[in-house]
């Protein structure tokens, strides 16, 4: 294919009690609610989506909140974290806003000549800070990349650049982990995977604070089964196209094991809410009005603050 994956999507995890991740996502990390939605699968449970205020690709963590979801654990064949992209001149602020509040916080450390700190979510899933040279009026610029555990860095990465057009933009080692850099080209959000190797010997177990999925873009329909046919022909075993309401998606496991989805960018979070009202009211799927009722009253109320 003479495409490239523009970028990230969205990233999906999997947290504890919904309250106290809304109270971080939109209060400490400044990010929207832009839909209040449920698990399709599972329609007592929340599925919220965080990005910034139109809900743009490239920006949003969504998240399936399980009451009582057991710790999750990181290990080889995860997604095993996400960074943000911090705009220009806004790094510091970041550092002395997160001290005032006295959150806790890790660094600043380099990594590929950039500064990057780490704090923790109530889940305790690492949370990273990356400067940049974007510019931006939001105090975070969505997402700056995703960090993909691999046994073997090699067969990922010969699906990112040979499937996905991604290239190489670095190789370093520090600690015994192994990082290879790789980035999609053009200057979209979440244009960079860093597939990482460590030394570090971890089963991992999927949980509160663990990364579901990583999706990546497809800019409408047509591009996504073109997409679809290319993996096929790859020899991946990629699913049938879901309509997930706010964008239709496709999913296939890399070499390494990590739950790959191509989304769509159309139609978009203001599919079933005026912009203005994004994330205010809780959203269902056709299927579930007629249990409107039941579902609501089995979900927690949520307060986001003002």
């Amino acid at each position: 294919m003479i495409r490239s994956i523009p970028g990230i999507h969205h990233v999906t995890a999997i947290s504890g009690p919904p309250q106290i991740n809304v109270d971080f996502f939109t209060g400490v990390l400044d990010q929207r609610l832009v839909k209040k939605t449920v698990n399709f699968d599972d329609p007592g449970t929340y599925h919220l989506y965080y990005g910034n205020q139109s809900g743009a690709p490239g920006t949003i963590l969504t998240f399936f909140p399980f009451v009582d979801a057991g710790p999750g654990r990181m290990g080889a064949g995860m997604a095993s974290g996400y960074a943000y992209a911090v705009p220009v001149g806004k790094f510091d602020g970041w550092m002395e806003r997160l001290a005032e509040r006295a959150i806790d916080f890790d660094g600043p450390f380099e990594r590929f000549g950039a500064r990057v700190i780490t704090l923790r979510d109530p889940d305790g899933a690492a949370v990273e800070l990356v400067e940049t040279l974007r510019r931006s009026d939001d105090s975070l610029d969505g997402f700056h990349s995703v960090t993909l555990w691999e046994r073997d860095i090699a067969p990922t990465q010969r699906l990112m650049t040979d499937i996905f057009g991604y290239v190489e933009a670095g190789h370093e080692t520090v600690d015994g982990v192994e990082r290879l850099r790789l980035q999609a080209p053009g200057d979209a959000r979440g244009t960079v995977v860093d597939l990482m190797r460590s030394d570090q010997v971890s089963i991992g177990r999927q949980g509160a604070g663990t990364i579901h999925h990583i999706a990546f873009r497809a800019e409408d329909d047509a591009v996504q089964l073109e997409w679809q046919a290319a993996l096929a022909d790859a020899g991946h075993n990629v699913t049938p196209v879901i309509d997930r309401q706010y964008f239709n998606a496709i999913y296939f496991r890399e070499p390494g094991g990590v739950l790959f989805e191509i989304a769509t960018d159309p139609p978009g979070f203001a599919v079933d809410e005026a912009p203005e009202k994004l994330g205010t009211s809780l959203q269902l799927p056709a299927k579930y009005e007629p249990i409107r009722d039941r579902i609501e009253r089995v979900l927690p109320h949520l307060k986001v603050a003002s």
